[in-house]
């Protein structure tokens, strides 16, 4: 394994053994800066709009982002079938 997959997987274990809410938002917005934060939640709202059927050039313009970030997220869809 990578060392960046080994280090993937040491955060994904830390995010399987937090329990509640509270414990998952504390985590994040310990790690994470808040530009990060809100990065990691347009993204979210990329998957979302996505797979509700809008379209890339859509969701780009209406996100104010770049179409290939949102064709980012229409691969990982693609790829994962979620």
């Amino acid at each position: 394994m990578s060392q960046s997959k080994s280090k993937l997987q040491s955060l994904i274990e830390m995010y399987s053994q937090l329990k509640t809410e509270v414990e998952l938002v504390d985590f994040l917005e310990g790690i994470h800066t808040p530009q990060e934060l809100e990065s990691l939640l347009v993204r979210l709202d990329i998957i979302k709009r996505l797979k509700r059927n809008e379209t890339q050039r859509h969701i780009a313009k209406k996100l104010n982002i770049g179409i290939a970030t949102v064709s980012r997220g229409a691969r990982e869809i693609k790829k994962r079938q979620i």
